[in-house]
């Protein structure tokens, strides 16, 4: 009888992942790697799952990533990424990375690289990836349609977090055992400057849409900092009024995560300890904090839609940026809550992909 179960078990996991998205409509969809919140399988399984945004965010299918032997446990994502001009999309693990068709879900290539993989980042024109090694001392620069490598960069500085400016000129390296942020140019490989140093080693961070402020994570302030990319010195020390930090459940950073919505009004944290999200007005300087949204676990990591409808929490729960609440929690294809920090949203139209967002809450107002 086991055997009869696994047997439709694995025909039904076949079905739902080789469901291709119709040709002939616009599809607003997110892409969810899991597992997304370390290894926890409890939280989405394994695989990219995709839900309709037009569609309360219903799940539409799983698309399948790496095998996980029996009795094995799988390895933690670390990042997603995607292009408009390929039609792909990118997760990391890690030790490897792989690349799999955004519309049929076929998986193109799977690649380990020296040192393993963490949160990386794609070129505007979709040729290029930057892919840090797990928190070692430099960062892969990679062909993005074969996954060789080109070059590496040295930075030594525990490379973990990666972000390509939006005009594709600079890549921001983010590493967890230095306070400093690197830039490095886009065109030579070359780290050319520096942000910071910032009051403590950098965790997420994030960066306005012409390139002119980064505003940081550190590790010990419920809170951020906030840098001049031109000057490279630390601006403000922002601390969140009203709220202890207290223990947290992940990261060892009570607040791990941080977005600027696409029209840089506003920049949202994370706050682990509290479960919470803290808004503020990004559009005085220092940012002034407005008020605070309420999570139902503890909240890792931030991003938004790229209409900026949207705010999607790592918690899993989606929430509507004017109305400043809930209005959707993700939910598998058995009806079990999803939770992940590696998240992004694709617009698909007549089979292909025409839009890719981006899983850190980059600016846009001046792209």
């Amino acid at each position: 009888m086991k055997r009869i179960w696994r047997i439709l078990f694995l025909c039904l996991a076949f079905s739902i992942s080789s469901v291709r998205i119709p040709a002939a409509d616009s599809h607003h969809l997110l892409y969810v790697a899991s597992p997304g919140i370390r290894n926890y399988v409890e939280y989405g399984g394994v695989g990219i799952l995709v839900f309709d945004i037009d569609n309360g965010y219903k799940f539409v299918r799983r698309i399948p990533t790496w095998d996980v032997p029996e009795g094995k446990n799988p390895e933690n994502v670390k990042g997603i990424a995607a292009s408009a001009k390929t039609g792909i999309v990118y997760v990391t693990s890690l030790a490897s990375m792989i690349a799999i068709d955004a519309v049929t879900g076929k998986q193109l290539w799977n690649r380990t690289y020296p040192g393993g993989c963490d949160r990386m980042a794609i070129s505007p024109d979709g040729k290029v990836l930057y892919v840090p090694e797990l928190e070692g001392t430099s960062w892969h620069v990679v062909n993005a349609l074969t996954g060789e490598v080109i070059t590496t960069i040295e930075t030594n500085s525990g490379s973990h977090n990666t972000i390509w400016s939006p005009d594709g000129r600079y890549v921001y390296l983010g590493g967890l055992k230095s306070p400093l942020l690197s830039i490095a140019d886009s065109q030579t490989n070359e780290v050319v400057s520096t942000v910071g140093p910032f009051d403590n080693v950098i965790r997420p961070f994030t960066v306005n849409g012409n390139g002119s402020l980064a505003f940081v994570n550190v590790n010990g302030l419920l809170g951020f900092e906030v840098g001049d990319v031109q000057t490279g010195k630390k601006l403000y020390h922002i601390e969140v009024q009203g709220f202890k930090q207290g223990p947290v459940k992940r990261h060892g950073c009570p607040s791990h995560g941080i977005a600027l919505t696409p029209d840089e009004k506003e920049l949202w944290l994370a706050d682990c300890a509290n479960n919470a999200i803290h808004v503020f007005d990004s559009t005085v300087m220092p940012p002034r904090q407005l008020m605070t949204i309420k999570a139902r676990d503890c909240v890792g990591w931030l991003s938004f839609s790229m209409d900026g409808k949207f705010a999607y929490s790592s918690t899993g729960e989606i929430i509507d940026v004017a109305a400043r609440k809930v209005v959707a929690s993700l939910r598998d294809e058995n009806g079990h809550d999803v939770q992940s920090e590696k998240v992004l949203d694709l617009v698909i139209e007549n089979g292909k992909v025409v839009r890719a967002g981006n899983q850190f809450g980059v600016g846009r107002r001046h792209t």
